[in-house]
């Protein structure tokens, strides 16, 4: 069985083990939300909004210009990403779901269940813990705090007194909605630090590169042409060995039109006529890209450390990279000017502050929820048809064998 899959049957019989010990403090909503309410983190949030208010004013300040900036650049990102996916060919979706055992963003790799389970709650409880502590700043009541399930998805809350926010000054509440994506931005820089100082030094030390995987291959180019199919990993250039990317661009590198060269890969060699570089037409182009290393054990590694250690290596460097990856995901989308999300309140106390006049505020806002709700689904309608294709596949071999 896939471990991944055992995993995360595991881990969910878990929860629903849980749920049902505890089923009295449960509350369901919209029949896919479940909600475990706690204490939890109240009093932290409280001793910490006391003991640091200057620290936490001035970080205020700096959270809402960040929200409104970075509200800015996600929307204009969400925009032209739409527009060259509908535009340009082979464009990937600006914006994608981040699920285990899938590759649904080009470059990136294959994210297990752990992680991602590791990473989303870690992500979450930042998140909210930041919401908590500027409500307790400037005394709104957090009733309770707790972890949720969206679905199949774990998440975290935090519970303000809804009736005591919209009495706070539009400073305040801007401070409260921009703290979780302000805070998951600033621990993401904190985790690609731990990245490049800790986790990527001790992974290329265990690690020796053994050739260049080529995940995506381009149509109507010559490597294309040959048949292979991706993901393959490239060996040697003309019989030059080949382990990493300098030695594969210096192999490349004076490729012209119309030279031929030969790629040796794990699965065969394969004898192509270099075609023309769609953004140089002096230089050669096979079609293939998005590129990783291929890895194996540092053999002194092993021996001095055992087998186990490279993989261990490995295990915690991949969660940092996916804590980094998702900590900016996560307070970038939550930037949008979308509905309820973060940046949707932001949004809109930022009208009611900005016109004085709450219902032509409540009109903008909704125009620019609407628009950007559009948009995500433009870009998430790639992946909602392999899904629905995915899930209809089997059904159309039952019916067909009967």
């Amino acid at each position: 069985m896939n471990l991944d899959l055992a995993l995360a049957l595991v881990f969910y019989l878990l929860l629903i083990l849980f749920f049902l010990k505890h089923k009295k403090k449960v509350q369901f909503q919209a029949k896919i939300i479940a909600l475990y309410r706690t204490k939890f983190g109240l009093k932290l949030m409280d001793k910490i909004a006391k003991k640091f208010p200057k620290t936490l004013h001035y970080l205020g300040f700096l959270s809402i210009i960040t929200g409104f900036a970075g509200m800015a650049f996600i929307f204009y990102w969400l925009l032209k990403g739409t527009f060259d996916l509908l535009m340009k060919s082979g464009t990937p979706p600006a914006v994608a779901p981040v699920l285990p055992g899938i590759k649904v963003i080009p470059g990136l790799p294959v994210l297990s269940f752990m992680h991602w389970v590791i990473a989303i709650l870690i992500i979450a409880v930042i998140h909210e813990f930041s919401h908590g502590i500027y409500a307790r700043l400037y005394n709104v009541k957090v009733k309770s705090s707790g972890f949720a399930l969206f679905g199949p998805i774990l998440a975290a809350f935090v519970e303000p007194d809804e009736k005591q926010v919209p009495k706070k000054s539009k400073r305040v509440q801007l401070s409260i909605f921009s703290a979780g994506p302000f805070s998951n931005i600033l621990t993401g820089f904190l985790f690609l630090a731990i990245i490049t100082s800790l986790t990527l030094p001790a992974y290329n030390a265990a690690y020796d590169s053994d050739g260049i995987v080529v995940n995506t291959l381009m149509e109507n180019f010559p490597m294309h042409a040959t048949g292979i199919e991706a993901p393959f990993t490239i060996v040697g250039v003309d019989g030059k060995t080949i382990t990493d990317f300098d030695e594969f661009s210096n192999a490349t590198l004076g490729l012209s039109p119309g030279d031929e060269i030969i790629l040796n890969t794990n699965k065969g060699d394969y004898s192509i006529i270099a075609g023309v570089n769609p953004d140089n037409d002096s230089k050669g182009f096979m079609g293939v890209s998005n590129f990783e290393l291929s890895r194996i054990p540092n053999p002194d590694v092993v021996e001095k450390y055992g087998s186990f250690f490279p993989p261990l290596v490995e295990w915690f460097h991949m969660l940092f990279f996916w804590l980094w990856v998702v900590s900016w995901g996560v307070g970038l989308f939550n930037l949008l000017p979308l509905g309820p999300i973060d940046g949707g309140l932001m949004l809109n106390a930022g009208l009611q502050g900005i016109l004085k006049d709450n219902k032509k505020a409540h009109k903008y806002w909704s125009i620019v929820s609407f628009v950007c709700l559009l948009l995500i689904f433009i870009n998430l309608a790639p992946f909602l048809w392999k899904l629905l294709l995915w899930i209809i596949k089997p059904l159309i071999l039952v019916f067909t064998l009967f």
